[in-house]
């Protein structure tokens, strides 16, 4: 018997990778859609991106299985990865697309729910500091991820230049979690020192505590400033 639905699982990356829809496993649509939306729609800062990559890579061949059943391990990973990037690759194009066309409308936007422009000026300052790699480097820290791209085709920055680190960043932050999870699970299981896959709760805690521990630091610097 199915356990009744709470809200609180849409907090959790597992629940998006095992849905099924009349026994159907569509986790692998969910998670392309999940890394399109959080990079390419500036609603998407409050998904789940970092820990559900790495998850995913623990349940890459029930993802995979959906679309194509690959006996090669390290393929059927690859293959994964590469997905993914494709759709953060996408995501970050609409993002840019939509900064370019009307981004200068969000800094006199009312904040809500979906939209805070506290967001979005502490992206603007992210790109001003580190220039092209901050496409690199936003890959890897939420809420920075969903804005930049944006904030990239506010400030018009050239387009074959944003492309080149657009592809550079989706495939090494894919490559990287979704490896990374995969290959770490495995290793530990084969040793019986810890299955991951029942200790999600903590690995999801340990990625957010990681990827936002430089937002963190930043932040609690810029207030020291400030002070003084």
């Amino acid at each position: 018997m199915k356990e009744d639905f709470h809200w609180t699982q849409l907090l959790n990356p597992e629940f998006y990778i095992n849905l099924e829809i009349a026994g159907h496993h569509i986790g692998i649509y969910i998670v392309l859609f999940i890394v399109f939306a959080e990079t390419g729609l500036f609603a998407g800062f409050f998904l789940p991106g970092d820990s559900l990559l790495f998850l995913s890579g623990i349940y890459s061949e029930t993802l995979m299985r959906e679309l194509v059943v690959i006996e090669n391990e390290f393929t059927n990973v690859a293959v994964l990865a590469t997905l993914v990037a494709i759709s953060g690759i996408i995501g970050n194009i609409v993002g840019y697309w939509f900064g370019a066309k009307s981004g200068h409308y969000l800094y006199s936007k009312e904040d809500n729910f979906w939209f805070k422009k506290k967001y979005l000026i502490q992206s603007r300052l992210f790109f001003e500091k580190h220039g092209g790699r901050a496409i690199i480097f936003a890959r890897f820290l939420p809420i920075i991820r969903t804005f930049a791209p944006i904030v990239a085709g506010i400030v018009q920055m050239e387009k074959k230049k944003f492309m080149f680190f657009n592809i550079l960043s989706s495939f090494l932050w894919s490559f990287i979690l979704i490896f990374a999870g995969h290959y770490l699970y495995t290793y530990l299981l084969e040793r019986n020192i810890i299955d991951l896959k029942k200790n999600i709760e903590l690995i999801v805690i340990g990625i957010i505590l990681i990827s936002t521990a430089p937002l963190v630091i930043n932040s609690i610097k810029n207030k020291l400033k400030a002070r003084k």
